[in-house]
Formats: C-alpha cells, structure tokens, sequence
C-alpha cells in the first residue's frame, strides 16, 4: 500500500495520475496547502521541504517501507515499481528522463510565477507579469515544436515525461498562454486528457480544493511570513 499525501495542484495531480495510470494500491490523504498543513510535523517528516506531494510505501525495496517527496522523483519511483512508463531502450529512458527534468525545473517553477503575479499577487508588477508570462510562452513554444516530430514528448510512447509536463498544460490562460497558437501541443494535450486515467487522476482531492479567492490567512499561509518560518 502506498499512502500518497497531496493536494489536488499540478504537482499533485503528476502523481495522482501515475497511480491511477500503474494501477498500483493507494490511499491519499489530503494536504491542505491554504490551511498549513503543510507545516505539521507528522508531514515535514516525510516532506522535509514542506511541499506536497509525498509518498510512503509501505512496501518499498526489499520489503521496507520508504518515504520520497518531490514529484520528479516519486514519478521514476512508480516507473521502477510498475514497470511502466519509463523505456526499457536507454536512449528513450534518457530522452523522458530530460524531458521531466525540463518540467521540474522550467515548466513548474516559471509557469507557477507566472500564474502567481498575474492571479495571486497584491501589487501587479508589470515586469514580473511580462517577464514570467513570455517565459512561459517560450516554454510552451519548446514543447510545440518537440510535438510536431513526435506523438508524446520524450519519444513515440507515453511515458513519465508526458505525464509531468500535462497538469501544467491545464488552465493555460492563467498563466497567459493561448493554446490556439501550440496546435502541436494543443493535439498532445487533448490526447492525453482523453486517458481515462489521467481523467481520474485530476478529479482526486479536486472536490477540496474548489477555485476561489484566497482569505488572508491562506494568503499569508502560502506566501507570507507564515511560509518563511524557520522550522
């Protein structure tokens, strides 16, 4: 059994998804991440970082129990397990590889500021906006060009790297992105929404976390002093 702990984000959807993709057994417990539960110390024993997702695997290598966070790492966690998803032929494996690597650390972290300054931040900077928001662009730019040589984005088969990158595809326009304009992106991206897996993998926990305006205290929880305690 793998306790997975989440939230329903793009970050928590990558792994919801994978799960529901493996079939592997689980059960999620739900990280309110407006309300701090990301700072209780039962979860920043698994997630020393304080972000979700995190998982334990009760039955990990050998038998052990083993706990991981970041979802990078959780995703070639489940690959190896299941044995899916992650090429056996090593120039694909390091092709997915790559392309999760460039989710982790470019689609998720400008793609996250620029829904950040356009939706949530007090002051709209402008040049944060632009900045952020022409990254994000470039980015998506990048993903559909690799898109028109190939059907997924690692290589001809589904894998890891197709399955990061496509919760961060969702709701473009809040990072202001016109779908329109990526047509090879666009055709990947209802294509892998069409998998009745990754359907169900962005409903779980989606029914706690509904689209609403932040209260100040989820504010402060998720960018002011209350984030940026020592702990």
């Amino acid at each position: 059994m793998i306790d997975v702990y989440s939230w329903a984000t793009p970050n928590g959807h990558k792994v919801h998804i994978m799960l529901e993709e493996t079939g592997l057994e689980y059960r999620v417990h739900g990280i309110d991440i407006r309300a701090g539960d990301q700072f209780k110390p039962e979860f920043l024993e698994i997630s020393p970082n304080n972000r979700i997702p995190a998982i334990v695997d009760h039955d990990g290598p050998n038998g052990k129990p083993i706990s991981l966070f970041e979802s990078g790492a959780i995703l070639v966690y489940l690959a190896s397990k299941s044995g899916r998803f992650l090429p056996e032929d090593l120039h694909q494996r390091w092709a997915a590889l790559q392309w999760l690597m460039w989710q982790m650390g470019g689609v998720g972290p400008m793609f996250g500021q620029a829904n950040h300054f356009r939706r949530y931040a007090v002051d709209k900077i402008q040049y944060a906006i632009e900045r952020y928001t022409n990254e994000a662009n470039r980015l998506t730019g990048v993903l559909d060009k690799r898109l028109a040589e190939s059907e997924y984005v690692a290589c001809d088969q589904y894998t890891i790297a197709d399955i990061a990158i496509f919760p961060w595809m969702r709701n473009t326009e809040s990072r202001g992105i016109d779908m329109a304009q990526y047509p090879n992106a666009k055709r990947w991206f209802d294509a892998i929404g069409a998998r009745p897996a990754v359907q169900r993998g962005v409903k779980i926990l989606a029914d706690q976390n509904p689209a609403k305006p932040l209260d100040d205290k989820a504010r402060d929880v998720m960018f002011g002093k209350t984030q940026f305690q020592r702990r």
